[in-house]
């Protein structure tokens, strides 16, 4: 039986190898599978860019911008696209060629733009003069230029060759009640300064920009030095506009703001603004827009040290209806609504604990099965001590003893290895624990038996000693 049990033994053993480095490849595999996850998800987010023209403020603020992402940044990189105009970026977001663009928020954008923050706001400028300047002459029929309505019939110079700017024009003639068809516009690039101021023709400027704008000051500077004072047009309506158009806001030029003496302007004047926006597409996830957010405003000093232009970024407003509305990314950073890491993955988390469960089963129910030739060996041992507890109660002389109890050894020796291995449980060898004492009380009993001489001489083999024979 030795000899059986142990090429059983070892062809149990071989099978049990086999088994465990399948185990090994398949927990290897779940290994890299999830090192590579990691590491994937721990990779920095790279978001395109759509801005332009190349050189423009604009494209020198996202410049800077995606040098600070990427020297200090680890979770967010940024990958400028430079485009022929905000026109063009606002098409590359449509078409989901970028994840971010840059765009003016009268342009026409797509449907499903959001706002992440206000790269800068365009405060409009309208100015004719007060009087002729150096050696221009006097027109003897010229009438001064006092607010909007006297541009009827006059030609306005707009600085700025993109249509937008010439779109503005429109907007607040039409708020004004100036009907557009019967004012003149030309217009002019922001190169052309001297130009525009040397163009007799022109009776009125209008710039578009920031209030710190060197383009609008010096335009407002050679203008005054070739026609005269500068004479700056309130709007009057700009409230009206802005409730009539979401994509403008009403504001105020303050005083002196284009120079100080003399002053330019003297006092306030009412005006529109309209702003130039890093948008994002709906779609683009809350984690990523947050995270985007989160990062422009932490390093927005060190985009600043490189373009001047980014001390203008602010953050949106959200407690207004705005068009275009605020990325629920931006907006949950803003109003401190983010959601915290539970809140995001807590349903993850209580589906990996039960996957975690599961797998744990059902890795018990492996082992189990692996293991199912070891239990059904040491079932056939268990019930070999029953038999032996039996057969020992006829047991007639010491070398039948010692036998079985070699017998018995040897199954006890291998159960206990199978123990330490794994393969059977501790219930198992409780259950074999109760044969091996059963068999313990049997022999005690044979032997004291034995040992009262109750054995029958007669039944006694021929030639076999007996316990009485024997002493």
């Amino acid at each position: 039986m030795s000899s059986s049990s142990g090429s059983n033994r070892q062809d149990i053993q071989r099978r049990k190898t086999r088994s465990l480095l399948l185990v090994l490849a398949v927990g290897f595999a779940v290994f890299l599978a999830a090192g590579g996850a990691l590491y994937y998800v721990l990779q920095p987010t790279t978001l395109r860019v759509a801005v332009g023209p190349a050189g423009s403020e604009d494209h020198a603020v996202v410049e800077a911008m995606a040098e600070a992402f990427a020297d200090e940044s680890r979770t967010v990189m940024l990958s400028p696209i430079t485009t022929a105009g905000p026109a063009e970026s606002l098409a590359l977001l449509g078409n989901g060629k970028a994840e971010l663009a840059v765009g003016r928020a009268d342009l026409t954008m797509p449907s499903d733009a959001q706002t992440l923050a206000v790269l800068r706001k365009n405060y409009v400028v309208l100015w004719s003069f007060s009087g002729p300047g150096g050696k221009v002459a006097k027109k003897k029929n010229a009438a001064k230029i006092a607010e909007i309505a006297d541009l009827a019939g006059r030609k306005v110079g707009v600085i700025g060759r993109t249509a937008a700017n010439a779109s503005v024009l429109r907007v607040i003639l039409n708020g004004s009640g100036v009907e557009p068809d019967k004012v003149g516009v030309a217009q002019f690039g922001t190169d052309e300064i001297e130009k525009l101021a040397q163009d007799r023709t022109i009776e009125a400027y209008l710039a578009v920009g920031p209030l710190d704008s060197k383009i609008t000051a010096d335009a407002i500077a050679a203008t005054a030095r070739t026609r005269g004072t500068p004479k700056f047009l309130p709007i009057d309506a700009s409230e009206a506009i802005a409730l009539k158009h979401s994509r403008y806001e009403a504001e105020e030029i303050p005083p002196s703001v284009f120079n100080a003496k003399p002053a330019w302007p003297e006092e306030k004047v009412d005006t529109i603004a309209v702003s130039h926006l890093i948008l994002a597409r709906k779609g683009l996830s809350e984690a990523k827009a947050a995270a985007f957010y989160r990062q422009l405003f932490a390093v927005r000093d060190t985009i600043t040290q490189h373009a001047a232009g980014a001390a203008h970024i602010t953050k949106p407003e959200t407690e207004k209806e705005a068009e275009p509305s605020v990325h629920r990314g931006a907006a949950a950073v803003i109003n401190g609504t983010e959601r915290t890491f539970l809140d995001k993955y807590s349903d993850y988390i209580w589906f990996a604990l039960l996957l975690l469960s599961g797998i744990g089963s059902a890795a018990a129910w492996l082992r189990r099965y692996l293991n199912r030739d070891e239990r059904d060996e040491n079932t056939v041992h268990r019930n070999r001590i029953l038999a032996a507890a039996s057969e020992i109660r006829a047991v007639q002389s010491e070398s039948e003893f010692a036998a079985t109890q070699r017998e018995v050894d040897a199954i006890i020796k291998e159960a206990l290895t199978c123990f330490d291995e794994g393969a059977i449980e501790q219930e198992d060898l409780a259950a074999f624990a109760l044969a091996l004492e059963l068999f313990d009380h049997a022999v005690a009993e044979r032997r004291a038996e034995l040992q009262a001489g109750l054995m029958d001489p007669a039944r006694a083999p021929t030639g076999a000693p007996t316990l009485a024979s024997r002493r």
